[in-house]
């Protein structure tokens, strides 16, 4: 659901064109090309689908501990409360509701249910006693967005005394942007779905050794790519096409179709025993992308992911489209 830069304006990329990404004229190489490549993504998600659906089967307790897990019930054993000061206010909070305001700062948006899965590991109760404390505190509020299937989500997002707090409590690295309050009402549902995607994807980091530096949403890429081509642009002595490619090679982005996509997430890492930053740019399709959108995401390079519900049918639309790029479920 994320935009593309062109032109100082961003394009939503889902747009009504339709264009397949064919070559006119291809030979019979290149028509066998792409169906290996094809199969390869075929056999690549059917080989995911199936690790998802073993682990959603097996039980918590049969299966090796997360790194996140240790940590957060580290934080979870630590139950009193200490005094929080801000600007002549007080609060009264524990290590696991500091680590919640830390949680949704960063996603802006988080939906409860998650936030008690990822949070405070499966602890309902200890999730649901913490947001409520929260509340009465005026430091997270919540709400009610509607799914697709206009079902009722209850979610959290921060206040701006909540966010205050957050900022100068020095709670999350000072490279990590956070967030308050809901800016996009109509795309609630997509980016609270943004906090499951990343802990799919970082738990994988962190499994293969990786550490986990930064989380960036499109609202940061955005801002930070429309000031740098505002900055070059005001030299002139560059034509557009080649300041966008200057400036998206600096964000590690790429131009398609005279656009600079920009991914609904990235996630910085650094992989075991180096040193040198990683990334990973993630997009979650859904149902609304038309095949022009769901083109320009894939050939930017992003990571796919799709709702149960709906990868069955953005999958087809890739085949339609001859991607090369797996679309896995969230």
């Amino acid at each position: 659901m994320s935009r593309g830069f062109d032109r100082f304006d961003f394009d939503d990329l889902r747009g009504s064109g339709f264009h397949s990404g064919r070559d006119v004229g291809s030979g019979s190489s290149s028509a066998w090309d792409k169906c290996r490549a094809l199969q390869n993504v075929h056999r690549d998600e059917d080989r995911a689908d199936r690790l998802e659906r073993e682990k959603l089967q097996r039980p918590r307790e049969e299966r090796p501990t997360l790194p996140r897990e240790e940590r957060v019930q580290a934080i979870l054993e630590q139950r009193i409360r200490a005094k929080y000061t801000d600007r002549h206010k007080e609060y009264s909070l524990r290590d696991s509701e500091i680590h919640a305001l830390g949680e949704v700062g960063k996603f802006r948006i988080i939906a409860v249910n998650d936030l008690a899965e990822f949070a405070y590991n499966g602890e309902r109760s200890r999730a649901e006693s913490d947001v409520q404390n929260l509340t009465r505190q005026s430091l997270i509020r919540q709400t009610g967005v509607a799914d697709p299937e206009h079902s009722l989500t209850q979610v959290v997002s921060l206040t701006k005394q909540g966010h205050r707090l957050l900022s100068r409590g020095k709670v999350v690295p000072s490279r990590q942007a956070t967030y308050y309050g809901l800016k996009k009402p109509k795309e609630a549902f997509h980016d609270a779905d943004l906090y499951r995607l990343y802990h799919k994807v970082s738990d994988e980091i962190e499994a293969g050794g990786g550490r986990v530096h930064r989380v960036l949403l499109d609202y940061e890429l955005k801002q930070e790519l429309y000031a740098r081509l505002a900055r070059a642009a005001k030299h002139g002595d560059r034509d557009a096409a080649t300041l966008k490619e200057e400036i998206a090679q600096r964000f590690h982005l790429q131009v398609v179709s005279g656009k600079i996509p920009i991914p609904d997430l990235r996630i910085e890492y650094t992989n075991e025993n180096d040193t040198e930053i990683q990334r990973r740019d993630l997009e979650l399709t859904t149902e609304h992308y038309r095949p022009q959108g769901l083109s320009e995401k894939a050939r930017a390079g992003f990571q796919l992911y799709a709702r149960h519900q709906e990868t069955d049918r953005l999958r087809r639309i890739r085949d339609e489209l001859e991607l090369s790029s797996a679309i896995l479920r969230l």
